[in-house]
C-alpha cells in the first residue's frame, strides 16, 4: 500500500521538503508515510509536514529544528517537528506503524532502515521524484533495499584512535599502528592517574561498535563469533586491562563517558566518533590528533563501521529486526 498523501500534487511538495531535508550535511532524517495523522492540506496544497527524529538533547536538537525550518519555509510548509529518545525510536515507529499514524519525515539508523523496508513500511524515493545521483556508493547501499532507494543518509560517521599530542610527544611515542605497538604504547603511557588506552566495553551496541574494527581487521565475523579472529581482538582488550593500561570501569563507560576521560587527562588515547569533536575543539587543554585503529599486523587491513542516518522514507513497519552496523574498509 502506497502512503495516502502520495497523490500527484502532494508528493511532489513532500518530495521537494524531504530533498532539501536529505542535502542538509547534518540532517538524519527519513521521509515516512503511510500515516493517518500525518500531513495536513488545504485545497489538496500540503500546508504542514509531521518529522519524527531523535535529537533531543542540547546543540543538536536546536540546529536540527533549525534546519527543518530552513526546509519548511523554502517548499513552503509548516514543520510540525517530535523528538524522542533514540532508544525508543524503534518502538515508537511501530506504535505509530500498527495504528497507521506515522509522520511523514523519519529518522532511521542504517542497521533499521533496510529491515524495515523488508517489511513493506517504506516507500522508495523515486515515488516522490528525489534524485539520488552524487551519492557514494557506501551511502547508497545502506540506503538501498531490492534495488530500490527507500532512505538517503545525510550523515555518515565511523570511529578512529584519538591521542593527546602532547602526551606522546613528551613519550617519545607516535600513535601506534599494530596491537603489539598499542599494548607496549598504552603500557608506557600508563601512569599515575592516567591509562594509557581507554574503549567504551559495555554490554550494548557501543561497546559492540568499538569492538567491531578489532574483530574484523583480524579476520573475526559477526555471523560466527567462535573463531580464532574474534578470540584474538578480546584477548587483546583483556590483557590491556590486565597488565593496567586499560582501566577496569571500560565495562562500565559510555563512548561519551571515555571521551569526558580523555579530555580530563585520565587516558592518553582512546577509540571514539567524529561526535566528539565539537567537544574536543571546545577546549584547550587537550591538544588531540586522529589515526587510524590499529590492526594485529602491519600487513592486516584495517576494517571500520560506518553508520547512516538515513532519509528520507515513508513506512508501516511491523517488526524490528537488530543488526550490526556496515562493515567498511578504511585501508
Amino acid at each position: 500500500m502506497k502512503p495516502r498523501f502520495l497523490n500527484q500534487r502532494r508528493s511532489k511538495k513532500v518530495g521537494t521538503v524531504i530533498g532539501a531535508v536529505a542535502m542538509m550535511a547534518t540532517v538524519p532524517l527519513v521521509l515516512s508515510g503511510c500515516s493517518g495523522s500525518s500531513s495536513s492540506s488545504a485545497g489538496g496544497k500540503v500546508t504542514s509536514i509531521n518529522v519524527l527524529d531523535y535529537y533531543n538533547q542540547g546543540n543538536d536538537k536546536t540546529v536540527i529544528g533549525d534546519y527543518l525550518d530552513k526546509c519548511g519555509a523554502q517548499a513552503g510548509v509548516k514543520i510540525n517537528r517530535t523528538e524522542v529518545p533514540g532508544g525508543s525510536l524503534i518502538q515508537k515507529v511501530l506504535q505509530q506503524a500498527s495504528s497507521k499514524t506515522l509522520p511523514d519525515v523519519l529518522m532511521l539508523d542504517n542497521p533499521d532502515m533496510q529491515q524495515i523496508a523488508a517489511t513493506g513500511a517504506l516507500s522508495p524515493l523515486s515515488d516522490y521524484g528525489i534524485k539520488t545521483d552524487g551519492y557514494a556508493k557506501g551511502v547508497l547501499s545502506a540506503g538501498t533495499y531490492k534495488g530500490k532507494v527507500y532512505g538517503l543518509a545525510p550523515t555518515v560517521n565511523t570511529i578512529a584512535l584519538f591521542y593527546n599530542k602532547d602526551v606522546l610527544a613528551k613519550a617519545g611515542i607516535t600513535p601506534p599502528t599494530t596491537w603489539a605497538e598499542l599494548k607496549t604504547d598504552a603500557a608506557k603511557l600508563t601512569s599515575g592517574s592516567q591509562y594509557g588506552f581507554a574503549v567504551d566495553a559495555n554490554a550494548t551496541y557501543e561497546g559492540t561498535w568499538q569492538f567491531l574494527p578489532f574483530m574484523w581487521s583480524n579476520g573475526g565475523d559477526e555471523k560466527n563469533i567462535d573463531t580464532k579472529g574474534t578470540e584474538q581482538a578480546l584477548q587483546l582488550w583483556t590483557d590491556l586491562v590486565k597488565d593496567g593500561s586499560m582501566s577496569k570501569s571500560v565495562v562500565n563507560w559510555t563512548q561519551a563517558d571515555v571521551n569526558d576521560q580523555f579530555l580530563a587527562g585520565k587516558t592518553a588515547m582512546m577509540i571514539n566518533g567524529p561526535w566528539q569533536i565539537p567537544a574536543l575543539n571546545a577546549q584547550t587543554k587537550v591538544k588531540y590528533g586522529v589515526a587510524q585503529i590499529p590492526v594485529q599486523s602491519a600487513s592486516d587491513t584495517a576494517v571500520a563501521p560506518s553508520a547512516a542516518r538515513s532519509g528520507p522514507s515513508p513506512t508501516r513497519a511491523t517488526r524490528r529486526s537488530r543488526r550490526s552496523p556496515r562493515r567498511s574498509s578504511t585501508a
